[in-house]
């Protein structure tokens, strides 16, 4: 338990800026070449094993947790041949494996009460259940939106579930917003109560929305001997 808290102390802020780093990668070099008109049922997963790379590819290689796509959950699993759950992604702490922060991938057809149902159920049904990475008090959802707008797709969000959807503070500038759930934990087990959900909304339909540095100009003045 103690090593699960650890996410929210040291690791969450750099995790996610991670992600939105890769996804910024993923967007300029492959997304932007991608016609979705001709994308099929295929395109969360084709873009979320594909976001794994980017994510790794921003990653200095020295921390103390990696990231790995579609890592079986091993806590709640039933009798064979029945399959453990499976989350997108999932960081995966690595002096203790059974300890993973999850991150959840759906296709949003559009900003409609309807357009965001399957996201909502993912809340409901996995993270708040313990389905997902049960000794985390943490975890995301990234909403890749097809058609619509994330203001009204993240206000439907916050309807269907019921609670209030808040800009994370370090990711103002972002489609990132965070929300608290208090969990039901089964009579023998210790996972924690509380958790907090982070919700990325990412727009297929236009250009990604990032402030991008100014590059530094090369100077032409040369150098004396």
């Amino acid at each position: 338990m103690e090593l699960a808290l650890a996410w929210k102390n040291d690791a969450t802020k750099t995790l996610w800026e991670y992600v939105w780093q890769g996804w910024d990668c993923y967007s300029t070099e492959i997304l932007s070449k991608i016609d979705l008109l001709e994308a099929d049922e295929q395109i969360e997963r084709m873009i979320t094993q594909d976001l794994e790379l980017d994510i790794r590819r921003v990653m200095s290689g020295y921390e103390p947790f990696t990231i790995q796509h579609e890592r079986f959950e091993g806590e709640l699993r039933t009798v064979a041949p029945a399959r453990p759950k499976q989350c997108d992604l999932s960081f995966v702490w690595l002096d203790n494996r059974r300890i993973t922060y999850p991150i959840e991938a759906k296709v949003l057809k559009s900003d409609s009460n309807t357009g965001v149902k399957a996201y909502v159920e993912e809340i409901a049904e996995n993270f708040l259940k313990f389905r997902y990475a049960p000794f985390s008090s943490e975890g995301g959802l990234l909403g890749y939106l097809l058609q619509g707008s994330s203001k009204i797709a993240f206000k439907n969000i916050e309807i269907a579930i019921s609670c209030t959807l808040s800009d994370h503070p370090d990711f103002v500038e972002r489609d990132h917003k965070i929300s608290d759930h208090q969990r039901v934990v089964p009579e023998d087990k210790t996972y924690p109560d509380k958790f907090r959900c982070h919700h990325l909304l990412l727009q297929l339909n236009k250009e990604p929305n990032v402030k991008q540095a100014p590059r530094k100009r090369k100077s032409s003045k040369k150098l004396s001997d």
